[in-house]
């Protein structure tokens, strides 16, 4: 099933994780201009420097994914949204599994920050199951159904909700296209070019394996931000992921 995202040039639906220090990440984002569209913001970097960050990289003329991973009363993340999207977020994630009313509220958010300053609502996702979890450890939260069986259910939790879409593994890309539709963004983290070092991820794919399973973007991090030449890691991907389509 042809995707929304299908027009979108590779290379545009490739974000770059920067999990790093601040020093190292504002470092490869001038790297990285002109060559990745988007910069993915997690946690690290957002507790250190708080919407600066935000604000430096679109600056730079990035799209930004703020993963912030939202979890708490619908209150809560009603506000976090309505903040993200104020700073000038164009990606929001939060767990599904803080449930339906939690996402639409911060559906609601992201749509009430969007309508009070005049900018572009941000793409809203809800985590599935995350890729760094196998079988054996999604049973020890309690969960015994397989993996694939709970990224579904909590997909279509997202889905009631009117999320734009989904985090998961690209191993469920392929289903989710089909679950979804082809205007669903699905995210997929867990990506790995061939021969890359797995790190703590579990359930993995390369880049074009994961595009071609359905996924929408690919999170791609320390291949590209580890690597000695960081730019030249980037256009290997991107050339082999259009080379692959």
């Amino acid at each position: 099933m042809l995707s929304a995202y299908d027009q979108i040039p590779a290379r545009d639906r490739i974000i770059v994780a920067l999990d790093c220090g601040v020093g190292r990440a504002l470092d490869l984002a001038d790297m990285l201009h002109g060559h990745a569209a988007w910069l993915k913001i997690g946690m690290t970097l957002f507790y250190k420097l708080g919407p600066q960050v935000v604000y430096d990289l679109k600056g730079r003329g990035f799209k930004v994914f703020l993963d912030l991973k939202f979890h708490d009363i619908p209150h809560q993340v009603k506000g976090a949204a309505m903040s993200a999207t104020h700073n000038g977020a164009d990606m929001v994630t939060m767990h599904a599994v803080g449930g339906i009313p939690m996402m639409k509220a911060a559906l609601e958010g992201a749509r009430e920050a969007s309508d009070d300053y005049g900018i572009e609502e941000p793409i809203t996702l809800g985590i599935t199951v995350l890729t760094s979890m196998d079988q054996r450890q999604l049973a020890s939260t309690g969960v015994n159904r397989p993996v694939e069986d709970q990224v579904r259910a909590l997909a279509l939790n997202t889905k009631e909700a009117g999320l734009s879409g989904v985090v998961a593994s690209p191993i469920e890309a392929s289903m989710l296209r089909e679950l979804l539709g082809p205007d669903a963004a699905i995210v997929t983290p867990g990506v790995r070019p061939s021969g890359s070092d797995v790190g703590d991820q579990k359930r993995i794919a390369t880049p074009a394996e994961a595009l071609q399973a359905g996924a929408s973007h690919l999170v791609i991090g320390r291949p590209i931000t580890k690597a000695e030449d960081p730019v030249a890691a980037f256009e290997a991907i991107a050339g082999a992921v259009e080379a692959g389509l």
